[in-house]
């Protein structure tokens, strides 16, 4: 018999914490989800009573958000072809509504399980592992829990931290709860870092070297789906835009929209068909920022409202998920935001897949090494405010040779760091050995 979860939880002061924040959170969840078809579905996944589990015995993946799940579709795929079954935890609703559009038919099939994460308590997450029985953990990129990981080394259900990444700036804050961070490193059965400094940070903050495995970034092996590449084509000639100077300003937050409008619109002075394509990057913004487009007096159209781009329009609001590919693809650069904001940016790798330069504001760190790397090949240009983003879109749309030269400064950047995917797949197999066989 397992002994009491509480006999081996974390410290007492970061379960009187979340105990604090589980209403609130609680509360959150509800008021955001109450007309949402599914709310209580979501309810009992995050906070219990646990509904009955789909698939047993399952690898269990755990994707944040957008970016993760994207992240972490070869690798499901993978697992679904070796006929294992999958469970996907998220802890965004984008998140989950991605794992549902890319894994349809394995759902369908019942070989894969989508669920909310549950919050990191002792008791939902010992009530979690024993529904599931999990045979094995992967998480990506960063958002690992203390209670999880605990009851997975408890029962001896080997974790891995695929394509890990962590800031300088997340790992200071960390290294201020040790008590806390130290065990969960130590938990972890494998880490797979990004590059040798998130590797390093690791190591600080308490995981044993020799668990941590430097294997470059997932994102570098990317490929754009074919059915989004092809709507891109399908839209670029119905709306005429071989002729046009069309940015792409993707993952935008507050104050970004109304910041890159204003300078969008001084570049209409200069190039009067210019195109802006505004992607936010959460759906319940979206109706704030057609507002502050209408606001701009700047001509636009909705993709959620079935609108096209005819000659006339200026700006194009991209309020849809999972089509990022497909505004990429239509544009001669892009803004990627998170950058302007405090975010610390999203990621720059599918505009440079595609070989479009990019332009970032100042605030960065979430992928600090990777834009380092696109800054010094040329393929990415930052700057310091919203000020300098025209200067920069006006430079490459009116110079085709230098908006060339960073195009293939991109793709070769792409191209010297894939082979991570391969790297980690092999990893992963090593990990789950015979104790995921079927």
């Amino acid at each position: 018999m397992l002994e009491s979860p509480l006999l081996r939880s974390t410290p007492l002061w970061y379960r009187l914490l979340l105990a604090l924040i589980l209403p609130l959170y609680r509360l959150k969840v509800f008021l955001r989800s109450r007309h949402e078809p599914d709310y209580q579905r979501e309810l009992w996944q995050r906070f219990g009573p646990l509904p009955a589990p789909i698939v047993r015995r399952p690898v269990w993946v755990h994707a944040v958000s957008v970016g993760e799940t994207n992240a972490a579709e070869p690798i499901i795929r993978h697992l679904l072809a070796r006929g294992l079954p999958v469970l996907v935890t998220n802890t965004t609703r984008t998140g989950a509504a991605r794992v549902r559009t890319l894994f349809s038919e394995a759902i369908a099939r019942r070989q894969l399980a989508q669920h909310f994460l549950p919050v990191d308590t002792v008791h939902l997450m010992h009530d979690m592992v024993s529904l599931y029985q999990p045979c094995a953990m992967l998480m990506i990129e960063t958002e690992i829990w203390p209670n999880l990981l605990s009851e997975l080394d408890h029962r001896g259900i080997p974790s891995l931290l695929m394509n890990a990444r962590l800031s300088a700036r997340s790992a200071k804050g960390y290294g201020k709860f040790p008590g806390l961070m130290t065990p969960m490193m130590q938990h972890l059965t494998l880490i797979a870092a990004q590059d040798t400094a998130t590797a390093e940070r690791f190591v600080a903050l308490g995981a044993k070297k020799d668990k941590v495995v430097v294997t470059g970034s997932l994102k570098f092996d990317l490929s754009p789906p074919e059915h989004l590449l092809q709507l891109a084509n399908e839209l670029k000639a119905e709306w005429q835009l071989g002729d046009r100077a069309v940015i792409a300003a993707v993952s935008t937050h507050e104050p970004e929209e109304a910041e890159l409008l204003a300078q969008f619109k001084r570049l209409r002075e200069s190039i009067p068909n210019a195109l802006l394509i505004l992607v936010p990057r959460h759906p319940e913004r979206f109706e704030r920022v057609a507002g502050l487009i209408r606001e701009s007096g700047l001509s636009f159209s909705r993709r959620s409202e079935q609108g096209v781009v005819t000659q006339d329009t200026a700006v194009f609001l991209a309020d849809s998920m999972g089509e990022a590919w497909v505004w990429y693809a239509l544009a001669s650069v892009a803004f990627v935001g998170g950058s302007l904001s405090e975010t610390g940016g999203h990621n720059p790798l599918e505009p440079a897949r595609l070989g479009v330069p990019v332009v970032m504001g100042p605030h960065t760190f979430n992928f600090a090494k990777i834009i380092e790397q696109l800054i010094d090949a040329g393929a990415l240009v930052q700057v310091a405010d919203a000020d300098a983003v025209e200067q920069i879109w006006l430079h490459w749309l009116t110079n085709p040779a230098a908006r060339e030269t960073a195009a293939q400064a991109a793709m070769q950047v792409m191209q010297a760091n894939q082979g991570a995917l391969q790297r980690q797949l092999n990893l992963l197999d090593q990990l789950i050995g015979q104790g995921c066989a079927r």
